[in-house]
């Protein structure tokens, strides 16, 4: 897949509009009611950093970067800054965040995840981009070591035990992580207000499956 391992400025992406999207069928029956589905599994999110551009630098920040993407071609990392770790946003990560599996004796392999929670109602949501030094595990209340006992693969969320967990442990997790986006556009607007300042209307990034 066309990706770089690279994330678009933080301080670019503060103040961008956006968040996450769904695609929904809807048939009105002859009766009134409705039946609803949808193709996707996961969201899918959207953002737009124009709104958060501030002066020539940050133009020219842009500029660079989406260049070095060639557009829409190349994908890459985006901090969303409403949701960007496993903890509530007071705190901070912790290893007991989530509860991500449990063991069986056999598997090693895990893959990262968060939950949105709703009342009774629940969505698993896949974390693909973790950010490197973020990751930590545990195994039923004790904290485990990263280089000893796993290891995360930052580029796909994977995490790997060095023994597979015992039956029944609750295998834990707290993280960091970003969001896999591409430009939505092929092109760049920039209004030049001063010889201080300019102005980017729209800067659209979409998330990708990755």
């Amino acid at each position: 897949m066309n990706f770089h391992e690279v994330r678009f400025p933080a301080n670019l992406s503060f103040g961008s509009i956006g968040g996450p999207e769904r695609h929904t069928d809807i048939v009105t029956l002859a009766n009134g009611y409705e039946e609803r589905n949808t193709p996707w599994q996961h969201s899918r999110r959207r953002f737009d950093a124009g709104a958060a551009m501030r002066g020539l630098d940050d133009i020219e920040t842009l500029l660079a970067f989406f260049e070095a993407r060639r557009g829409q071609i190349y994908g890459f990392r985006w901090k969303d800054w409403s949701d960007y770790k496993s903890s509530a946003s007071e705190f901070g990560v912790d290893y007991q965040d989530e509860i991500i599996a449990i063991g069986d004796d056999v598997t090693a392999v895990f893959q990262l995840n968060k939950t949105y929670r709703s009342g009774a109602y629940t969505y698993l949501r896949p974390i693909t981009k973790p950010v490197l030094g973020s990751v930590k595990m545990g195994l039923s209340g004790d904290e485990q070591q990263e280089g000893v006992h796993y290891e995360v693969d930052t580029t796909t969320g994977i995490v790997t035990f060095e023994h597979p967990p015992n039956d029944g442990l609750e295998i834990t997790a707290g993280f960091e992580f970003d969001v896999p986006v591409r430009f939505d556009t092929d092109r760049i607007q920039i209004s030049m207000a001063s010889f201080q300042a300019g102005e980017v209307p729209s800067a659209p990034v979409v998330e990708v499956r990755v």
